[in-house]
């Protein structure tokens, strides 16, 4: 039997070590993963382009509902910049949105930041479907290619997949540059 959210518990064991203070999620759908993170993270995020994606979200004064398209987010950080310490993409499903997703969060994440891109390893065909995993592992495929040394990249090879980013110039966090 295939858990397809076992990602879920990965991502709150993971925030529950890293203690972001700065989370945020691109695609919502009912805040199943983003209610969970709220103990972990000083300040939270939520995007969707659905009015009822913000009415899943637990009220708190750590969260905020953005309803929007992520590249409507993105201007909004543009032009008021903060950091961002975790980031899960999960929005729109297509290589082009999740590479576009990361390219105009990336300068935004923090050094040694976590960026997250879920549906990355599909477990058969059938789940390359758009309402699925859509075309994301080609994206995760893609940006492998482009990392050079400002990122490093790791797929976790079960299905629906889940990829796992760290924004670094160096090793040792604490050896980079403030």
């Amino acid at each position: 039997m295939v858990v397809l959210n076992w990602h879920e518990d990965f991502i709150v064991h993971l925030a529950s070590l890293v203690r972001p203070k700065v989370y945020v999620e691109l695609g919502l759908y009912h805040c199943a993963l983003f209610n969970r993170i709220i103990p972990f993270a000083e300040q939270l995020v939520g995007v969707d382009i659905s009015m009822e994606a913000g009415n899943y979200m637990q009220q708190s004064s750590k969260t905020r509902f953005f309803k929007g398209t992520t590249q409507e987010f993105a201007r909004e950080v543009e032009s008021n910049p903060f950091q961002i310490d975790m980031l899960f993409i999960d929005a729109d499903h297509s290589k082009e949105a999740v590479a576009q997703d990361f390219k105009d969060f990336f300068p935004f994440v923090a050094p040694h930041g976590l960026i997250l891109l879920h549906d990355t390893h599909p477990g058969n065909e059938q789940m390359i479907q758009p309402e699925w995993c859509g075309t994301a592992y080609l994206a995760a495929e893609e940006l492998l290619k482009e990392s050079g040394s400002a990122y490093e990249l790791m797929t976790i090879p079960i299905s629906p997949g889940l990829t796992i980013c760290r924004k670094r110039q160096v090793q040792l966090s604490w050896q980079e540059k403030l």
